[in-house]
């Protein structure tokens, strides 16, 4: 299993982690990716689909402290976030200017 957690709007801010089959996380995190805005989910995958998916991972919720890593991130209400996030969707492709020197050199030993 691999875990997602939840990046959203809401004002509880609780961003809550939920656990993916392989299967499923491949389905929202293609091409290594491990970052995805919703909106993008579902115009790749259909809302039908999408759905289907999503629906088994909220019936899986595990408790952060519980949580051996953190394998994706699905952003929920974030549109604003789509200019900042690298093409790549991969968290070891952001921006230089946006990392600490430590974040950049363990991301660039990871590209």
């Amino acid at each position: 299993m691999k875990n997602i957690q939840i990046i959203d709007g809401a004002a509880n801010a609780t961003f809550s982690v939920f656990q993916a089959t392989e299967e499923e996380f491949a389905a929202i995190f293609p091409a290594d990716r491990d970052m995805e805005l919703v909106e993008d989910l579902i115009k790749r995958l259909g809302k039908k689909a999408a759905g289907s998916v999503l629906a088994q991972l909220w019936g899986r919720p595990i408790l952060k402290r519980d949580a051996l890593g953190i394998h994706g991130t699905l952003f929920y209400d974030n549109q604003h976030r789509r200019n900042h996030m690298p093409l790549s969707k991969r968290e070891v492709d952001w921006d230089d200017g946006s990392l600490n020197q430590a974040q950049r050199e363990l991301f660039a030993r990871h590209r």
